[in-house]
C-alpha cells in the first residue's frame, strides 16, 4: 500500500511532466509550421526544436518506465528502459550543443579561436545533431549487450548468489562508465559554455552600468535578467545531472516516497529550461500569446 506523501510526490511528478510535454509539444508545433513556411530555419531554432522533442519523449517515457516499474512490471520496464536512456542520452547532448551554441554567437570574446567558431558553428550544428544520433545509439546498444549478458545468469542461475552478484556488480560499473562517459562529457561541455557565457554577460552589464544613467536602463536590466535565469537553470541543470548519477550508484524502491520525491527534483530542471526557451524566444512568446 502507497504511503499518502508516496501519493502526494506522484500527482507533483505527473503534473510536472504533463505541463512539461505540453509546453514542449507547443514548441515542436510552433517552429515546425515555421520550418514548413520557410525553407530554412534559423539554427538555433532548429537545436531548440529537435530538443523539444526530444524532451517531449524523455517526459512521457518517465512517466511510463516509472509506474511500470511502481507495480513492478520489470520485464516490459527494461525495454522502455533502453528507450529512456536513448533519450536521455539524445537530450544530454542536444542541451550541450545548444548551450555552445549560444555561447559562441552571444558572448562577447576577442580571442581568435571565438570568432573562427562564430563563423563555423552553424554549418557544423547538422554534423553534432548527427552524432548525437549516433552517440546515443551506440549508448543503446552497449546497455542491451548488458542486458543479454545479465538476463541467462539471473534466470539459469537463481540459486547461484555469487554468480549474480558478480553479474550485477559488472553491470552496475559499466553503466556508471557509461554514464561518466556518455553523461558527463555533454554535461561538461554545457556547464563551461554556461559559464563563459555568464561571464561574458556580467562584464557586458558592468560596461553599461558604467556608460548607462542608471542600473535601471532596458538593456542593463535584460541582461541581468539572462544572467539570473541561467544561474537558476544551472543550478537545477546540475541536480538532475546527480540525481541521474544517483540512481547509478544507489537504487530506491520505486514504492519509497524518496524515489519520487527524486524524480520530482530529477525532471524540475529541464522542465523550467523549456519554460526559460520559450519566454527568452520572441517566436515562440507571439505564438503563446495568439493561443493564450
Amino acid at each position: 500500500m502507497l504511503s499518502l506523501l508516496t501519493l502526494i510526490f506522484m500527482v507533483i511528478f505527473c503534473l510536472e511532466s504533463l505541463a512539461a510535454m505540453l509546453q514542449n509539444g507547443f514548441m515542436v508545433v510552433v517552429l515546425g509550421k515555421e520550418w514548413v513556411r520557410r525553407p530554412t530555419l534559423p539554427t538555433g531554432d532548429i537545436i531548440v526544436s529537435c530538443l523539444a522533442a526530444s524532451r517531449f519523449c524523455l517526459h512521457g517515457i518517465g512517466i511510463l518506465n516509472n509506474f511500470l516499474f511502481s507495480f513492478d512490471i520489470c520485464y516490459q520496464a527494461n525495454y522502455f528502459g533502453l528507450l529512456w536512456n536513448f533519450i536521455n542520452t539524445l537530450t544530454f547532448w542536444l542541451t550541450a550543443w545548444l548551450a555552445i551554441f549560444y555561447c559562441v554567437k552571444i558572448s562577447c570574446f576577442s580571442h581568435p579561436v571565438f570568432f573562427w567558431l562564430k563563423w563555423r558553428i552553424s554549418r557544423w550544428v547538422p554534423r553534432l545533431l548527427l552524432g548525437s544520433l549516433i552517440i546515443s545509439a551506440l549508448s543503446v546498444i552497449s546497455l542491451a549487450i548488458d542486458h543479454v549478458i545479465i538476463s541467462p545468469t539471473t534466470i539459469i542461475l537463481p540459486g547461484n548468489c555469487t554468480s549474480l552478484h558478480s553479474a550485477l556488480t559488472f553491470y552496475r560499473y559499466h553503466f556508471f562508465f557509461h554514464v561518466a562517459v556518455l553523461w558527463f562529457i555533454p554535461f561538461l561541455l554545457f556547464v563551461v559554455s554556461n559559464v563563459l557565457l555568464m561571464f561574458s554577460l556580467y562584464r557586458h552589464v558592468g560596461q553599461m552600468k558604467d556608460g548607462s544613467p542608471g542600473p535601471r536602463d532596458p538593456s542593463t536590466q535584460a541582461h541581468t535578467m539572462v544572467l539570473k535565469s541561467l544561474t537558476f537553470f544551472l543550478i537545477f541543470y546540475t541536480a538532475y545531472f546527480l540525481s541521474l548519477i544517483t540512481v547509478t550508484v544507489r537504487s530506491i524502491l520505486a514504492q519509497s516516497h524518496w524515489y519520487w520525491l527524486r524524480e520530482v527534483i530529477t525532471y524540475a530542471g529541464i522542465s523550467l529550461h523549456s519554460t526559460m526557451l520559450v519566454l527568452s524566444s520572441p517566436k515562440l512568446r507571439k505564438g503563446l500569446k495568439r493561443r493564450l
